[in-house]
């Protein structure tokens, strides 16, 4: 599945900046955003905060700004956080256009089960991939069916979306198989225990 555009979103036109009057925005439930690219200049705005904060929940949100009644499609770039209450504090939001190809991070997501007694790690949460604006795919599968200790799924590895191009270089471990070092430790207790029962037993024969 990929993204198409996520909501239309009335964006107000703001004049006054600075921390006060940001708090002030956000005691009235609205986000300060700047919108910038494509050689614009930035344009500062306040967005609604309860539609945004439910919008900007998945990765790469793609949303229509109405400003001052024209139409601008813009790309969820960054969302900073107040980093003890989380509270939505500023979005940073990339202007594009329809059928050009930008850079995105997509989230990775594990599927399957490995082998019994291993576990899949994922090294990299993210990829970074080329693809057209309104085709941004939600998430990148990585298969791990079946998969034993000491594998490793590589960016060149992965399946992508029809149409997405590997920016992240293909050697960048993704994933890696591995048995976990408790298991690892319990299988050798195991092992030592055994040893010394077979030892005791060869002593009783000998004797």
């Amino acid at each position: 599945m990929s993204t198409e555009i996520d909501a239309k979103v009335h964006a107000e036109l703001r004049e006054n900046f600075g921390k006060g009057f940001a708090r002030r925005l956000r005691a009235a439930g609205q986000i300060p955003a700047v919108v910038y690219g494509h050689g614009t200049t930035p344009v500062h705005v306040a967005l609604p905060g309860h539609q945004v904060s439910l919008l900007v929940r998945r990765a790469n949100a793609l949303l229509e700004l109405d400003i001052d009644g024209k139409d601008q499609l813009t790309l969820v770039k960054d969302v900073q956080r107040d980093p003890v209450r989380q509270i939505i504090e500023h979005i940073d939001l990339l202007v594009v256009k329809k059928g050009e190809k930008i850079h995105v991070d997509v989230p990775v997501t594990i599927v399957g089960e490995p082998f019994a007694g291993t576990i899949a790690n994922l090294d990299a949460s993210t990829v970074t991939l080329e693809v057209e604006a309104t085709h941004i795919p939600e998430h990148v599968e990585v298969d791990v069916e079946g998969l034993e200790d000491g594998a490793h799924v590589t960016a060149a590895d992965l399946t992508l979306p029809k149409g997405a191009a590997l920016v992240t270089e293909a050697e960048t471990l993704v994933v890696a198989i591995y048995v976990p070092t408790a298991a690892l430790a319990a299988e050798e207790e195991i092992a030592e225990a055994d040893a010394q029962v077979a030892a005791e037993q060869s002593d009783e024969s000998a004797e």
